[in-house]
């Protein structure tokens, strides 16, 4: 009795190349509020919730974030994204690596702290249509990255026990998340995170990007 894996995706900085089009977009929601905050601080947040980013900005720049001003901030990255996302294309190897679990019958889904109001942007740049595959947003869980609820609710889209599951992703809060939930981690480093903070964030295997992972897709599970 062979027991199957599942593939759970990040979104952002593991299928798509959009990393930095996240960190400018934060950059300039931040500098309409007159809150200064280094382009590469911004980097280190991105991948984990909004709520959290939010958080530690208030930590770090000791500025009150009162609710609305919270949500104009997400409104505003969301609006420069949506302008920024058009340079925005899928990561080498990434179309490749869905089709060849799709055609080997592997059950994967893609779990994403963004809302669908800017994944959408990656999605149509990766040619995934969420309603004829499993997509999993922030707009659907209580608490995202690391708290484990995407790659929860994407195993359960998928019908799989999350033990059973290998999650990809390229920052240190997917592998913090994958952790919490009992599933392996995969780290890639094509969203600017080291393999070193990977590994010991909990990745079991880390490689430069999607097209590298398919080549070697047999070490974490998958068949060729």
């Amino acid at each position: 009795m062979r027991i199957e894996t599942a593939f759970l995706f990040d979104l952002d900085g593991t299928l798509v190349d959009s990393v930095y089009q996240h960190v400018l977009a934060w950059k300039m929601a931040l500098d309409a509020e007159n809150i200064e905050l280094s382009v590469w601080r911004i980097h280190r947040k991105i991948g984990m919730s909004g709520g959290l980013f939010t958080n530690q900005l208030l930590r770090e720049t000791g500025f009150a974030m009162e609710p609305d001003r919270i949500e104009r901030l997400r409104r505003a990255h969301a609006a420069a994204y949506q302008e920024l996302g058009r340079q925005v294309r899928p990561l080498p190897g990434a179309r490749e690596l869905l089709a060849f679990l799709t055609d080997a019958g592997t059950p994967w889904a893609i779990a994403t702290s963004g809302r669908m109001e800017t994944a959408a942007v990656n999605l149509a740049a990766l040619g995934v249509d969420p309603r004829q595959s499993p997509v999993v947003t922030r707009d659907e869980v209580r608490y995202a990255k690391p708290d484990p609820d995407l790659f929860l609710a994407a195993a359960a889209r998928l019908d799989v026990p999350i033990e059973r599951a290998v999650v990809v992703g390229d920052s240190i809060w997917d592998m913090l998340a994958a952790t919490r939930c009992r599933a392996l981690g995969v780290g890639l480093l094509s969203g600017g995170y080291g393999s070193e903070e990977l590994r010991q964030s909990g990745a079991i295997r880390v490689y430069e990007d999607p097209a590298d992972l398919l080549g070697h897709i047999d070490e974490v599970g998958g068949r060729r």
